[in-house]
């Protein structure tokens, strides 16, 4: 199996979407299954998974119902309050929706580096345990510090780094981001997508090439085997189409084995989000 690990959709609502800025006007339209499922098909993806981009439990509802009533969506990472008091409880609500498989919170634009740390997240990233649901990191390799700490602070909970924790591709290095994703590696309770790159880069003149050297370390730090493939698309649509982003993947990858690819790009995302048993 196939999969991609990464994608969204979205009915266009101009408050709700106020993150899509002018530069980004591509994006200010609808986004729905009938739009990704040619690119799946063409790219030869069984299925996906739905990633929220709305901090809202109206925006994890929706992607639960496209689930339910599309086959190709896989799973879904949704979003609850993590920080509210009643989170055992909305988390038992969504609990019955089987193609829930994951939560996440967009601490990217929390200006607080420190916001994971707070003891009321934690007490939402332990509930998650309970319900057998992974916890997705997005951020930015300044966050990087207080990421490591959560993760060591729940060694039983399953983590996933989004995009490679957006290190500064478009200049060519991050010092920052390499001196500290090394340790993350070394936690085995945390995954990475390989997802998101095409958007770090220039968007007019990216070429795999460009990928590369951040791909490389990536393999390197945490092997095939924590690594999974995500378009997330429609957002990679900015800087490239679907197949773009599949082909561009597989060059910066260079020659790997096809037992890796197939981890890379399908069995780690079905392992790490469970979604045979959803």
């Amino acid at each position: 199996m196939q999969v991609d690990s990464h994608q969204h959709f979205w009915k266009y609502d101009v408050n709700r979407n106020s993150w899509i800025t002018d530069e980004m006007k591509a994006l200010k339209r609808d986004f729905l299954p009938a739009d990704l499922l040619p690119e799946l098909r063409a790219n030869g993806m069984s299925g996906c998974v739905a990633v929220q981009a709305d901090q809202s439990e109206q925006e994890t509802q929706f992607l639960l119902d496209l689930a339910n009533q599309c086959d190709a969506i896989k799973g879904v990472v949704g979003w609850v309050d993590l920080l509210s008091p009643d989170v055992a409880d909305r988390l038992q609500y969504f609990s019955q929706f089987k193609k829930l498989c994951g939560i996440r919170h967009v601490v990217q634009s929390e200006p607080d580096d420190g916001f994971m740390l707070r003891p009321e997240f934690c007490r939402g990233i332990k509930a998650l345990q309970e319900f057998d649901l992974t916890y997705d990191i997005l951020i930015y390799s300044r966050q990087l510090p207080a990421a490591l700490e959560l993760v060591t602070r729940f060694p039983e909970q399953p983590f996933v780094i989004d995009h490679i924790a957006k290190p500064r591709i478009a200049e060519g290095k991050d010092p920052e981001w390499r001196q500290r994703m090394p340790d993350l590696a070394a936690l085995p309770n945390v995954a990475v997508k390989l997802s998101g790159m095409v958007t770090e880069a220039n968007w007019a003149s990216w070429t795999p090439a460009d990928l590369r050297p951040f791909v490389a370390s990536v393999v390197d730090w945490f092997g095939a085997g924590r690594l999974m493939f995500g378009s997330d698309w429609p957002v990679c649509l900015l800087a490239t189409p679907y197949d773009s982003v599949v082909n561009g993947l597989e060059e910066a990858l260079g020659p790997i084995s096809p037992g890796d690819a197939a981890r890379i790009f399908g069995l780690n995302a079905v392992s790490v989000y469970r979604l045979r048993g959803r």
